[in-house]
């Protein structure tokens, strides 16, 4: 049975909940605030997980070379239908993130909107990791946003009850298993007399895990921060945000 990151069946049913035009027009301003955090200057751009392209076509309206890659044919449909809308040229790819590999390609890799951790073994994350440093040019910049331990302990409910604009609703059940290392969750979506429900597992990080796993991976220079517009990671930090950098021969 595929992995449940790999059923296009949950991209498409949950597609209006997670990418609502609403997130659609915030990724403009947070392509503004991640090109300050990081200081960016480069040109080419590696968006992994890049889903439908919220943030892929921004940048590539900004002039940047992006590639684009997802592991949902379902999602980089919708990728490639609002670039053109766009008319931006960008290279789109369907890979899992962790046999992607392109070597000393590219100035700036993001990882958003909690796209990492999708799978059963942290040593596939850290793979994942290696990946993104590999595809990096010397001095070459990743940002990864991501939701924290800190913060989903923090506002841990057992049941989240959502209102969807068409009416529907959207019940999430999370569990905290593994010694506080994973979360599983459980989503119903209720739609007049129609019921979806789905099953999805993530690994999550506290701060420090993620910086550590990060200068493992080889990354020098990480720096934590609250979101995006680099509010300081504390006790009230919405996002754990990372910065990091490759370092230079």
């Amino acid at each position: 049975m595929d992995e449940w990151y790999e059923q296009e069946d949950f991209w498409r049913t949950f597609y209006g909940f997670m990418f609502s035009p609403d997130k659609f027009s915030a990724a403009q301003q947070e392509v503004e605030k991640v090109l300050k955090l990081t200081s960016f200057h480069g040109k080419r751009v590696l968006d992994l997980a890049c889903g439908p392209g919220r943030h892929a076509v921004p940048f590539a309206q900004k002039g940047f070379t992006v590639t684009g890659i997802d592991g949902s044919k379902y999602l980089l449909e919708k990728a490639k239908a609002y670039a053109d809308e766009n008319s931006v040229p960008v290279e789109w790819i369907h890979q899992d993130m962790r046999s992607f590999v392109r070597q000393n390609s590219f100035d700036l890799a993001i990882s958003l909107f909690t796209s990492f951790g999708y799978f059963d073994s942290k040593d596939e994350d850290l793979l994942v990791l290696k990946n993104i440093f590999e595809a990096l040019k010397a001095g070459g910049i990743f940002l990864i946003d991501t939701m924290g331990k800190e913060r989903f302990a923090k506002m841990y409910q057992p049941t989240i009850v959502h209102e969807m604009a068409d009416g529907g609703l959207l019940i999430e059940r999370p569990k905290v298993v593994e010694n506080w290392s994973r979360i599983h969750n459980h989503w119903i979506l209720l739609q007049g007399n129609v019921v979806h429900q789905f099953d999805f597992r993530l690994n999550i990080y506290s701060g420090i895990e993620l910086k550590e796993l990060l200068l493992k991976t080889g990354f020098s220079n990480v720096r934590l921060y609250g979101d995006l517009d680099g509010h300081e990671f504390d006790t009230n930090a919405l996002r754990l945000v990372a910065v990091a950098q490759k370092p230079t021969p």
